[in-house]
């Protein structure tokens, strides 16, 4: 996947090191040349061109201009998700413009492109659970919610400030409130899945490189629940994970199949991973890299990092770090999760105190980290552009502000490729 061989690292880093600085603009792209690439989650103001509720026209121009500069690599925040691009059923259910201008947008500027996300708990329609079998005794009966709207407002979706919360409210089948009503049988859900996947990833074949195949799938909570319970688990078995990178493949066999998840900065939820991806190993389940998103916090540190990294190699497949943040917001700090359902109250009171530094501090941390199993990694992509339109704003995660200017954290991630000193 990296188109410098390793050997000749420093060399190129060097040279793109010595050009960048001396042009006084240093260039996340060219300084981990030959490391890995550098990418950046976009939305469809980015994709598209045009202003949003969030962002005036001239702030979206700065913000494409910027993406074409500093990264060689992007995804969409919530383009691809299953809500988005499949809200309703049958083969007119589908609305794939903001997806097409996503692959259009990475294609023209010789990016490449990551597809996030084909089987997900969360941000799926009910339609697609829903059926004639009766629920659990423990479920709650209830009529199927109308479906989702059949396109998505730039400002909604799980990584935008203001998202509505994945699971609340009618019309979703995971998280928090999901859907009881009656269900689909296994083979329906298979099928429906099975349509899901061929449909958009061979519509997108050659053109998006990696795919989140599942998304999110490993339990929080306990030591012996491996995977989180969920309506694919509940109605198809565990093995809804095996079939779901089984389709991928059928659909594009050329394509690069991740597992992705967050949190696996903890120790157990490590474990779980490392037990669920041997056995999808020993199956010859079609996986190819581990995705960690890594939503963390200022308190981690390269060593919490460096072992994480080190665990996950063990597996022997590349790692992609796919949905980088850093929050500097008071609340979180503690918690080494990152489900999005609890987004809001992980990045409430205010920011720490000397939050700047800190987020500089962490963020060459991790990048060191990074640096070192760097003969691991493949992929660093950061979860937004700009703290504006980052689903974490409160948090100010990412290493510019919301008018593009670098923040201190920009210069550590610099310093830590380098070990050299921004003017």
């Amino acid at each position: 996947m990296n188109p410098i061989p390793r050997i000749s690292w420093l060399s190129a880093a060097l040279l793109a090191t010595a050009t960048a600085v001396a042009a006084d603009k240093p260039v996340l792209k060219d300084v981990y040349k030959g490391k890995f690439e550098v990418g950046v989650a976009i939305n469809r103001s980015v994709t598209m061109g045009a202003a949003g509720m969030r962002r005036s026209q001239e702030q979206v121009n700065s913000d494409i201009a910027l993406v074409k500069e500093q990264f060689n690599q992007v995804v969409a925040e919530n383009e691809m998700k299953w809500e988005s691009i499949h809200p309703r059923a049958g083969a007119d259910g589908f609305n794939f413009g903001p997806a097409d201008a996503l692959v259009a947008f990475g294609q023209s500027n010789r990016m490449s492109i990551a597809g996030h996300t084909l089987v997900w708990h969360s941000q799926t329609p009910t339609w697609v659970f829903a059926g004639t079998n009766p629920p659990p005794a423990s479920a709650t009966n209830a009529p199927v919610p109308p479906p989702a709207p059949a396109v998505a407002t730039n400002s909604t979706g799980t990584n935008g400030p203001g998202a509505r919360r994945p699971g609340f409210g009618p019309g979703f089948g995971g998280g928090f409130g999901r859907y009881n009503g009656p269900r689909a049988s296994r083979e329906e859900l298979l099928e429906r899945m099975r349509d899901h996947i061929h449909t958009v990833a061979g519509r997108y074949k050659g053109k998006v490189k990696v795919w989140d195949v599942v998304n999110e799938a490993l339990s929080d909570s306990g030591t012996t629940n491996v995977l989180r319970s969920s309506l694919w688990s509940e109605i198809i078995g565990p093995d809804f994970i095996a079939k779901a990178f089984q389709y991928a493949h059928e659909a594009d066999p050329a394509a690069i199949l991740r597992y992705n998840d967050y949190g696996l900065e903890n120790p157990m939820k490590r474990q779980k991973l490392i037990t669920m991806v041997r056995q999808l190993q020993a199956q010859k389940v079609p996986i190819h890299a581990i995705g960690s998103q890594a939503h963390i916090n200022v308190s981690t540190t390269f060593e919490i990092m460096d072992q994480t990294l080190a665990e996950i190699a063990t597996l022997g497949l590349p790692i992609h770090i796919t949905e980088l943040d850093i929050n500097t917001a008071q609340g979180g700090q503690r918690a080494t999760g990152a489900d999005v359902a609890a987004n809001a109250a992980t990045t409430q009171g205010g920011q720490v105190s000397d939050a700047d530094k800190k987020l500089a501090d962490a963020y060459e941390a991790v990048f060191r980290a990074f640096v070192k199993h760097d003969k691991s990694i493949d992929i660093v992509t950061f979860w937004g552009v700009n703290d504006a339109v980052s689903w974490r704003a409160q948090g100010k995660p990412l290493v510019f502000d919301g008018d593009n200017k670098p923040k201190p954290a920009f210069a550590a991630v610099i310093r830590a490729a380098t070990g050299g000193q921004l003017k």
